[in-house]
Parts: structure tokens; C-alpha cells; sequence
């Protein structure tokens, strides 16, 4: 193995250009890299789109334009930590663009079926506090939220 960490694959069905590209404008540190096209012997129509490969937030991403045969679910997601409820908004707003789906709990789904996770980093500290009547404020917070709210939070983990 080298030393250069894991690649997800992402498979789209004929979107995995157009995936990589928005992922690679949303994000600091993204950048697009090789393409590869289908040849002649298929499955997909030849100079297609097969593969692209990209960088994402400095995570290395392999689009993949599979076919209509597997979709994404909840069972696989991305968390963004957010410093402040500016990223959170601007996140929430822009991966939603085009399609997407606000969710409960800071979960969105974008609109080619990809979740998300959009968080404040201080959620987890609010959530495992050792005091469990702050935790379960917060977590009960949350739980009523979709896109999540620092204020709030905050408010509710300190018991205002």
C-alpha cells in the first residue's frame, strides 16, 4: 500500500464530470486531474467519460460514471466541520443548489444523491461533555434541527 492515504469512488450514472467539477468549486484545496475516457470496447459509448479523478478539501475522490446500477444512500456520508455558522450556511446552501435535499440533524443530500454532514466542530465537544444534562440538551437541540444552528445550541447546552 502506499503511503499516499485511500481514494474513495464515487459512482455517478453519466454525471461524474459534472460531480467532480462542482466538488472541486465548492471546496478550498480541490483541484480536477486526469479524465479518462471510454475506448471502443465499452461498456460506455466511446470517448465518454469513464473516470475522473479529483482532490476535494486535499481528499483524493475517483468519480466514476458506472451506469444506473448502484445509488447513493445515508449509509455512506461526508462531514464538513464548520468553524462558524457562516461556513454551516454557506455549505447548507450550496450543496443543496441544483436538486439537492435539506435533511434532519445537519444532513443534506446534494443533487447527485451524495449526504453530507454539516456541522459545528463544536457540536462533538457539547455531545460527549461528561455532564450528561448539558450532552443531552444539545443532542435533543439537534435532533429538532435540520440545518444546525451554533446559537442555539450553545443556548440549549447551557441550559438558557
Amino acid at each position: 500500500m502506499t503511503t499516499d492515504g485511500f481514494t474513495t469512488c464515487l459512482w455517478f450514472d453519466g454525471q461524474a464530470e459534472e460531480a467532480a467539477n462542482f466538488y472541486v468549486s465548492l471546496f478550498k484545496d480541490s483541484s480536477l486531474g486526469r479524465i479518462v475516457r471510454y475506448t471502443g470496447t465499452g461498456p460506455g459509448a466511446e470517448g465518454s467519460v469513464l473516470t475522473v479523478e479529483f482532490t476535494a478539501n486535499g481528499q483524493k475522490f475517483l468519480a466514476l460514471n458506472g451506469g444506473p446500477e448502484f445509488k447513493f444512500s445515508e449509509a455512506i456520508s461526508f462531514q464538513i466541520d464548520c468553524a462558524d455558522q457562516a461556513e454551516i450556511d454557506h455549505y447548507w446552501d450550496k450543496l443543496v443548489e441544483g436538486g439537492g435535499e435539506h435533511g434532519p440533524c445537519g444532513w443534506l443530500k446534494d443533487r447527485f444523491g451524495v449526504s453530507w454532514q454539516v456541522n459545528p466542530v463544536r457540536l462533538s465537544e457539547m455531545i460527549s461533555d461528561p455532564d450528561r444534562e448539558k450532552a443531552d440538551r444539545a443532542m435533543k437541540a439537534m435532533m429538532a434541527m435540520g440545518k444546525l444552528d451554533i446559537a442555539e445550541l450553545e443556548k440549549a447546552y447551557a441550559g438558557d
